[in-house]
């Protein structure tokens, strides 16, 4: 698909249990699941809003700030399920360690990943940003729509001068004027407009792709108990997401207050949105898109090597994937 609670260096995760963390208190199953960000994209947030819940097995939450950092949880063997864009996993690819593989697409807005530029920026249009410091977060989405963005407007990634950092340190740089525009996702747009005035130069509608993956650890997968459980999981995702969409004004209250905003900024970014939450399937569309990517970044050269993305694919939940609703 987002300041986080919480910074997890290196893919290393803290148990963040439903009740309290520490060791386990029962012998129930669990499904150890990636938070990325707050408000929309907090997932236990929207559960609860949902009054949704697992029957007979334990969620236990970990949170990051970014999907390549869920990647290297998955590749660290700390996470069972996790969420990203198709971003993070291509760089896995081009490396030595796949431990997750892509099991579902989580289709959705993308009008909620921006450029953004201070209250009083001269910016009117991407040309404008030449030469000038320029945000964003390292093997993301923001890194892919920046990059195709500049080329758009017949620039090249070294007429700006970009700053690779991670969320928190991009809303402080940006906070602090040390950034003349910063490529970023999620609620820390939300909170940029609100607090200090900032500005939407550019979203990345027409850009991406509106696919953020689903990944599960090969361990999982091959564990039929664990593989049930990550059925069962992506069940009441899509219920979850059904939800959101009918009950768009009593989500937004609970986002605005999650992320602390006025609940109107939430709702200016509802209407804006591009599409609604939803589960897919593994499709051949879905892997060309994610192929696409991998090919810009390689001719970029951002990648080592070429990378191939289908080996990254799983389609055993394509026949459980529920309808939207």
């Amino acid at each position: 698909m987002w300041p986080r609670r919480q910074f997890l260096g290196a893919g290393a995760a803290a148990c963040l249990m439903l009740a309290s963390c520490g060791r386990d208190q029962s012998d129930r199953p669990r499904l150890r699941v990636s938070i990325t960000g707050k408000g929309e994209g907090d997932t236990r947030l929207l559960f609860k809003a949902a009054g949704i819940g697992p029957e007979g097995f334990d969620l236990h939450y970990s949170e990051f700030q970014s999907g390549h950092l869920v990647i290297e949880a998955l590749n660290g063997g700390s996470l069972d399920y996790g969420g990203m864009s198709e971003i993070p996993p291509i760089f896995a690819a081009a490396s030595t360690i796949q431990s997750f593989r892509q099991i579902a697409v989580a289709h959705g807005d993308v009008n909620n990943q921006v450029v953004l530029v201070p209250k009083d920026s001269r910016a009117r249009s991407i040309a404008d940003l030449k030469g000038k410091r320029v945000g964003y977060v390292r093997a993301t989405t923001t890194q892919y729509f920046l990059i195709r963005m500049l080329e758009e407007a017949g620039l090249g990634w070294d007429d700006i001068i970009p700053v690779a950092m991670g969320v928190t340190d991009g809303a402080a740089a940006f906070s602090q004027g040390a950034l003349d525009a910063w490529a970023i996702y999620g609620f820390p747009i939300q909170r940029a407009i609100a607090t200090e005035g900032a500005r939407i130069l550019r979203t990345a509608y027409g850009i991406l792709s509106g696919n953020y993956l689903v990944a599960a650890h090969v361990d999982a997968l091959a564990d039929p108990d664990k593989a049930k459980l990550i059925g069962d999981y992506l069940g009441l995702v899509q219920k979850a997401y059904g939800w959101a969409a009918t009950h768009r004004q009593q989500w937004a209250n609970i986002i605005a207050q999650d992320i602390g905003v006025p609940r109107d900024y939430v709702l200016d970014q509802f209407k804006r949105q591009s599409a609604s939450y939803e589960l897919r399937p593994v499709t051949d569309a879905a892997i060309a898109s994610q192929q696409q990517v991998a090919d810009l970044f390689f001719k970029q050269g951002l990648l080592p090597k070429p990378v191939d993305v289908r080996p990254l694919w799983d389609a055993r939940f394509n026949s459980i994937i529920p309808k939207k609703g």
